[in-house]
């Protein structure tokens, strides 16, 4: 490549970093002289790279968002991750076709040394099925809606089916705080306004109405963190803590090393060659015994009491469910 080519790829590789430089520094980066600094600056502007001057003592350059995209320049890193990234991160919304044609633009520019990496990095996000009624398809215009008002600190209206079998939609307002993703679906963190509390709505069942409400101050998200609020109810806690609200201890008669790959979060302890201890948490105590009664085994539970209970209510209604029916 020609040296004053290859220069101009370095000097914009650092201003893509997103600081301020000021012409010394880019001056040793690059081993040149200021002045030739200053002729590579109005070269890249030349070509539509909106580089602003920085005013000050030292002064300085920027490269600023401009109107239309220039080319951009990648590391060979960053364009692995890239790529990888357009393959996963599109799954279950609208725009994966997007995401498609961008990754191959981008593999049809990259020199063969990376299109051979891209293509064995060849990743398949699967989705698991939906369940009868579910469309978890998320509208993308849906996403950048709810993503400005929650920049904007502004009020939501919108209708929402609480479920799939719901034919009539709430009318819904609520002060947005976040959009995250759960198991392959869309969730807004809000604060809801008709009850008073934090309440995490599914994306693909919001209808979002125009226009958006006034804007509002920003509550404090209970647990500090979103990943903390949204672990916490998910589990049926009241956000603060991510732990599992019913919490229990047994023996399971099984080496430790089969029982390991199914337990999830929970804890195992070898006891033996043939028994294990397994601390698990659930929602619920039923739910609890339910999900260490799949192990297929006899099981000894330490505690607490109400897992006993549990199981002993289980065992009931097992019975029950497997008498023959009175015809």
């Amino acid at each position: 490549m020609h040296k004053t080519s290859a220069r101009l790829l370095a000097l914009l590789s650092l201003l893509q970093t997103p600081r301020d430089w000021s012409g010394d520094d880019l001056a040793e980066r690059l081993g040149v002289t200021s002045r030739t600094v200053r002729r590579d600056i109005e070269r890249l502007r030349e070509l539509d790279y909106p580089i602003t001057t920085v005013k000050g003592p030292a002064g300085g350059y920027r490269l600023e968002a401009g109107t239309h995209l220039p080319p951009m320049l990648f590391d060979d890193a960053q364009a692995v991750a890239l790529a990888v990234a357009l393959q996963t991160a599109a799954a279950g919304t609208t725009v994966a076709e997007d995401a498609s044609r961008a990754l191959a633009t981008l593999r049809q520019v990259m020199p063969p040394r990376l299109r051979h990496r891209i293509d064995l990095l060849h990743i398949t996000a699967v989705q698991p099925p939906a369940a009868a009624g579910d469309t978890p398809q998320v509208d993308a215009q849906v996403l950048l809606v709810l993503s400005r008002a929650i920049h904007a600190h502004e009020e939501l209206r919108f209708d929402y089916a609480p479920g799939p079998s719901t034919s009539a939609a709430d009318v819904r307002r609520a002060q947005p705080h976040h959009l995250v993703t759960w198991r392959h679906h869309w969730y807004l963190v809000a604060w809801d306004l008709h009850r008073e509390d934090w309440r995490t709505f599914r994306v693909d069942r919001i209808r979002p109405r125009t226009p958006t409400g006034p804007r509002f101050a920003p509550r404090d998200l209970p647990g500090g963190s979103v990943a903390t609020f949204v672990t916490s109810r998910f589990r049926g806690n009241d956000g603060t803590t991510t732990d599992w609200p019913c919490r229990g201890e047994v023996v399971l008669h099984l080496p430790a090393a089969d029982v390991a790959p199914f337990a999830q979060d929970g804890i195992v302890v070898e006891l033996g060659p043939h028994h294990c201890r397994l601390i698990l948490g659930s929602w619920s105590w039923t739910g609890l015994a339910a999900a260490i009664g799949r192990f297929d085994t006899d099981i000894e539970v330490i505690g607490p009491p109400q897992l006993a209970t549990a199981f002993g209510d289980l065992a009931a209604r097992y019975a029950h469910a497997a008498r023959p029916r009175q015809l």
